[in-house]
């Protein structure tokens, strides 16, 4: 069975590439509702100079996610 936390992690994992995209753009606003907090929350982002970047284990996260893509 998948709980909701599961659940609320594959989401995230899954509109990763478009979150960083999102925000290379600088178009932050445009990020789901509550996904940059969870972002943080995961250690996948963090802030750094009034802006959010990859964190090692995001950006670990990231390349897997471009792996799969080929």
């Amino acid at each position: 069975m998948t709980s909701s936390a599961q659940l609320r992690k594959e989401a995230l994992r899954n509109g990763l590439l478009a979150t960083v995209d999102m925000l290379k753009r600088r178009r932050a606003a445009e990020v789901p509702e509550g996904y940059l907090d969870d972002y943080v929350a995961l250690n996948w982002l963090e802030w750094h100079g009034g802006g959010l970047r990859l964190t090692v284990v995001g950006e670990n996260t990231y390349k897997q996610l471009t792996a799969r893509l080929g």
